[in-house]
């Protein structure tokens, strides 16, 4: 097989493959055998058909297609490693030549992974920035502990305060008519949450069970639901009952319930520990972010829109498995936000225009850096797992092989890793 690989832009070329008489005429072959199943011919069994009487009877051409779907993908695969390049999408495909007895020709049209110009990236300067745990910090979670374990008790005769729990039925109208969305019965509120649009909690504050009331509010400019944004909404609400979290006295009694602890003391020095090493990630996880934007800035690189819109649409998917996730249908969502796919998408172009950008950059440091995850490192990286899941590393690494042949995403994930890693190495945090 011969092949040639001709740039003709930026990141576009053409890669012209000639295939041997001898390949074409095996592939001939199989789609004889192929077609000839499905032919009828008096006097023949299918599938008996002699080859010199099909081709008298249909023509050799009637092999070409099947001959050409079966042979291209594996001589354009081959075509390319040969070449070296790197190709980002879907080739264009033009035939040259098709004919029984010659060499089989064609040209494909490539876009190929762009070429970066990489700038400074070791030696960078960082300005560091603290991460401490105070006693407010301390304070705030002992809060939220307190919460998440105190006890609800129904408001028999009360009315209702900033972080109660409450059950309603509301109906909404703009401009006197139902919208999509604006009715539910038996909602549970928490009053103080932010979850509906501002001033409807607010306006719940003092009702009491049993009681309705008409109350006024504007949908946000920004608003997800196009048809509503900017516009005023009435809705009637009706209280059904009324929850309070009474919170626990933070004594010994309570630690012990809650914790394998005995005292308030040990429960919070733990507490503490726990918050210090939260803290020292997310210090960590900001000088790599701040690491590789510095890299990805000083490194010059011309990304084909494919790849952009690749990455789109992979974004596009992974939102919609979160929704699927939390039971919204994508196509509910799409119906109740009044937006199109295409639209939702093109709010994902900028994202995904800065991941490839960062991806490549980063693919072409790891390749300066001869940065490449060595088999202790997959081995280390498949025993943290293995402990957190409390498999041994001989499970993870078959439950893994089987959505990831090779391993090949795990060690690409890895290599990633390396490449942020070597890049705050070589920092300087100041």
């Amino acid at each position: 097989m011969t092949v040639k690989w001709e740039k003709t832009e930026t990141n576009v070329g053409v890669l012209e493959v000639e295939v041997a008489q001898d390949r074409f005429a095996n592939a001939l072959d199989y789609a004889f055998k192929k077609v000839v199943k499905r032919v009828n011919v008096p006097g023949f069994r299918k599938g008996k058909v002699p080859r010199k009487l099909f081709e008298a009877k249909f023509g050799v051409e009637a092999l070409y297609q099947d001959a050409v779907d079966y042979l291209l993908p594996i001589a354009y695969s081959e075509a390319v490693q040969e070449s070296g390049i790197e190709p980002v999408a879907a080739p264009d495909v033009d035939v040259v030549q098709l004919e029984a007895g010659k060499p089989f020709i064609f040209k494909a049209t490539v876009t190929v992974k762009p070429e970066v110009t990489l700038g400074t990236y070791k030696g960078l300067e960082i300005q560091d920035k603290q991460f401490t745990v105070d006693d407010k910090a301390v304070e705030e979670e002992l809060e939220s502990i307190r919460k998440q374990h105190a006890q609800i008790d129904v408001v028999e005769d009360g009315e209702v305060q900033t972080g109660d729990i409450v059950s309603i039925d509301f109906s909404g109208t703009v401009n006197g008519e139902p919208f999509e969305g604006g009715e539910a019965e038996n909602y549970e509120l928490e009053i103080g949450s932010g979850m509906f649009i501002a001033g409807f909690e607010e306006q719940l504050v003092g009702m009491k069970p049993g009681e309705e009331r008409d109350i006024d509010v504007t949908f946000p400019e920004d608003y997800h639901v196009k048809s509503l944004a900017g516009q005023a909404a009435k809705f009637h609400v009706v209280l059904h009952d009324i929850k309070r979290k009474n919170l626990r006295e933070l004594n010994d009694e309570f630690v012990q319930e809650i914790s394998e602890f005995q005292t308030v003391d040990e429960f919070v020095a733990d507490l503490k520990k726990q918050l210090e090493a939260r803290k020292e990630q997310e210090h960590q996880r900001y000088l790599e972010d701040e690491a590789v934007q510095a890299a990805v800035a000083g490194a010059t690189v011309e990304i084909p829109n494919v790849m952009i819109e690749h990455e789109a649409d992979h974004m596009v998917e992974n939102f919609a498995q979160q929704l699927q996730m939390q039971g919204i249908p994508f196509d509910a969502y799409i119906e109740f936000t009044g937006q199109t796919r295409e639209e939702l998408r093109a709010q994902f172009l900028e994202s995904a225009e800065k991941s490839v950008r960062t991806s490549l950059v980063l693919d072409a440091i790891a390749k300066a850096e001869n940065l490449e995850p060595t088999e202790d490192d997959v081995t280390a990286e498949l025993q943290k797992i293995a402990e957190s899941s409390k498999l041994d590393v001989a499970q993870v690494r078959q439950f893994l092989s089987l959505r990831d042949p090779g391993l090949m995403s795990f060690r690409s994930d890895l290599k990633r890793q390396k490449t942020v890693a070597f890049l705050v190495e070589h920092s300087k945090v100041v």
